[in-house]
């Protein structure tokens, strides 16, 4: 088939996120498929910007729309997204002349890039999907604190109902979506889970390249002290619940740790909120955390080696009851760590894999006890833990099983 992806904020491994579409799309070629991903010049999430053009990466053909700068959630970012929808649905009729697409799937987060795939997908008479990472407007209206009568919440339930009219079929990362859509409008027929995953050759341990010096002489450091090495790896937004990790840190510094190893914190990773993360650490004399900024993709795998244990936390929020799909919680699982996931949601991969244990979150107690209770496990028991965790992962959530998920949702 020839498959058009249009998500505004693709990424690449060089560019960084979003690496979904970039790991679908390689694995789609490599099935004999064609496909060409069209996103903005500019995103938030990457770490380095393309230049705007055409570009060709591993046999995915990339388009790059010229969009304008902006930080933050403004009126900046609401620019940019309207560039980047108005140059798209500017060559709506070249693109379905020239690339003749078989499938057109709208996957930028926002749902408003459904009315440009439709636009397309309708002159080349294509399947439309539309692909669902988060629930918009409800994602921003529950964690952001959005009117539901806002403008920008309005328009993202009109696009969001229409995709669900509209699209051929729906593929949802969250799994328990069911309700919610068919509220909007959709029939469930058409629903397809194909959640998050982990791409194998950047887990080949032969070719990984070694963790940043600095980073792996603090752990060895803190290892030659007897103490077992808790690790955080990614964004330190307010969604991570990095301040519960905090607290957690000064229950734990303030504890008799008598009998037990004690434990010290290594957080990795950028964001809006790592210089006021940083700046609490310092001010409140948390000495057992230390904090460094983003490593590359490619050494992920050597510094989740490195942890005895992993975290992942999240806030207590309603929209979670939709499920949640971290890639962040697959690449622990891929390492072989046992994790502490301080979650309540539809789902919980931790727990159905048996790869460590689950506190509820924004419950600092929680999180410390939890750590406590992992700590205390022979090395042998959470080494057991981190077996079942890739087990599951590799059974589920690789992307050459999710690329034939998809393919047969939409075919």
């Amino acid at each position: 088939m020839k498959i058009l992806l249009i998500n505004h904020y693709a990424g690449t491994p060089e560019l960084g996120m979003e690496y979904r579409p970039y790991y679908l799309a390689r694995e789609w070629v490599r099935m004999g498929h064609q496909v060409l991903v069209l996103a903005a010049s500019h995103s938030h999430v990457r770490s380095r910007q393309p230049q705007a053009g055409g570009q060709t990466l591993d046999g995915i053909a990339y388009c790059w729309y010229e969009t304008p700068a902006y930080a933050g959630n403004g009126f900046g970012r609401l620019r940019n997204i309207w560039a980047f929808c108005r140059h798209v649905a500017k060559d709506a009729d070249i693109l379905a002349r020239d690339f003749a697409p078989d499938v057109v799937i709208a996957s930028s987060t926002y749902p408003m890039d459904v009315w440009v795939a439709r636009k397309v997908a309708r002159l080349a008479q294509a399947k439309l999907v539309y692909e669902v990472h988060d629930l918009w407007p409800l994602s921003p209206i529950e964690l952001s604190g959005m009117s539901p009568w806002h403008p920008f919440a309005l328009l993202c339930q009109k696009a969001e109902n229409d995709a669900y009219r509209d699209a051929d079929r729906v593929v949802s990362m969250l799994p328990k979506v069911q309700q919610h859509m068919a509220a909007h409008g959709l029939d469930l027929s058409k629903l397809h889970i194909v959640p998050n995953g982990i791409t194998l050759d950047e887990w080949d341990e032969s070719q990984a390249p070694g963790l940043r010096s600095d980073i792996a002489a603090h752990i060895a450091t803190q290892r030659a002290a007897g103490k077992l090495v808790v690790g955080y790896a990614g964004s330190h937004g307010l969604p991570n619940a990095l301040d519960v990790l905090l607290d957690a840190a000064k229950l734990l510094q303030a504890q008799d740790s008598a009998g037990q190893p004690p434990l010290h914190i290594v957080m990795v990773g950028g964001g809006h909120e790592k210089a006021r993360l940083a700046a609490r650490v310092r001010e409140e004399g948390i000495a057992q955390v230390a904090m460094f900024d983003a490593i590359p993709k490619a050494q992920i795998p050597a510094l989740l080696a490195a942890f005895d244990i992993a975290y992942i936390g999240w806030q207590r929020t309603p929209i979670y009851r939709f499920g949640i799909a971290p890639n962040k919680l697959m690449d622990y699982m891929m390492a072989r760590r046992p994790v502490l996931h301080s979650v309540e949601a539809g789902n919980d991969p931790v727990a159905e894999a048996g790869a460590g244990l689950t506190v509820p979150p924004e419950d600092a107690q929680a999180v410390a006890q939890g750590l406590r209770q992992l700590a205390a496990l022979s090395p042998q028991e959470r080494a057991a833990m981190g077996e079942r965790g890739r087990a599951f992962v590799l059974a589920h959530h690789t992307y050459p099983v999710l690329a034939r998920r998809f393919i047969e949702a939409v075919s």
